[in-house]
């Protein structure tokens, strides 16, 4: 735990998940010495978690922690062969992430209207729901934001993301209008952007409480989350020409691989560069 969190960096959510995994991995194991542990014992423990009706993005993520786990040990000497080399992952199915069109991102934030330049929190939901698609943040991105991170003049944010690793995003016109007017008016002065009703830092579930009540008010499909948000920023911007790895370096995805999922285009763009393209169209 202190290697991941010192040498490789990663965020208290993920160590927990880590040790969570590692928990059940050892209770499996029993008195076993690590030695001992061979390829066929780590099939037993693969049909063990898929007993229990987990789905291939569960096992895979178990099958992740335990591959880094013995890595560790490898490398350090506690084992002279790494038993989990030759187990492969279960395959993931690929699901398109939930987008929204423009049109309906427009009635979304529309729908977080202030009743006048007084309504404090009217102001802060519409200015969360503005720098949520105009950044492309993660909810625990904007949780994090404090006044320090946000150049109004500029109009770049720096991000704190996944792995705690920083980058800068350009925030739009009119989230920065938003949370200006929204600073403005609010009672508490403080470094947090976005505060909850005890003027406090807001929280990540705080936050999906907004943003799932203005999804219902406005009426939005199934299956659109507040993530999708994010999901909407990419898609948007590809559509309108951004290439792949301009929006990987917005979103903080580390590999492109994880950006790709984004290359899926809404039917209308897929119609018109057919309309155009083919000879027989």
């Amino acid at each position: 735990m202190r290697y991941l969190e010192i040498e490789k960096n990663y965020s208290a959510h993920t160590i927990l998940n880590y040790k969570l995994d590692l928990k059940d991995f050892k209770k499996f194991c029993g008195e076993i010495e690590f030695e001992k542990i061979d390829y066929l014992f780590l099939r037993k423990y693969l049909a063990v978690l898929k007993e229990k009706s987990l789905g291939n993005r569960s096992v895979g993520r178990h099958l992740s922690t335990l591959r880094s786990f013995f890595r560790f040990l490898t490398r350090e000497n506690y084992l002279k062969t790494n038993p989990i080399l030759m187990l492969s992952s279960p395959k993931l199915e690929k699901h398109l992430p939930s987008f929204m069109t423009e049109a309906e991102v427009a009635k979304l934030i529309e729908s977080a209207f202030a009743k006048d330049d007084k309504d404090e929190r009217g102001l802060r939901d519409r200015a969360i729901l503005e720098t949520f698609y105009s950044s492309g943040l993660r909810i625990s991105e904007l949780v994090g934001l404090d006044l320090s991170d946000v150049d109004f003049i500029s109009g770049i944010v720096k991000i704190m993301g996944k792995g705690k690793k920083e980058r800068i995003v350009p925030i739009g016109d009119a989230a920065l209008t938003t949370i200006r007017k929204y600073l403005e008016k609010r009672k508490k002065k403080s470094e947090v952007i976005f505060l909850n009703k005890n003027y406090k830092r807001i929280t990540t579930r705080g936050v999906r409480d907004i943003v799932g009540k203005y999804l219902k008010s406005s009426g939005s499909r199934p299956g659109i989350s507040p993530h999708s948000l994010r999901h909407s920023f990419a898609t948007h911007l590809l559509n309108r020409g951004a290439d792949l790895r301009t929006v990987q370096e917005l979103l903080g995805h580390a590999n492109l691989s994880t950006t790709q999922i984004y290359t899926h285009l809404t039917t209308e763009k897929l119609k018109s560069v057919y309309d155009k393209a083919h000879p027989h169209a």
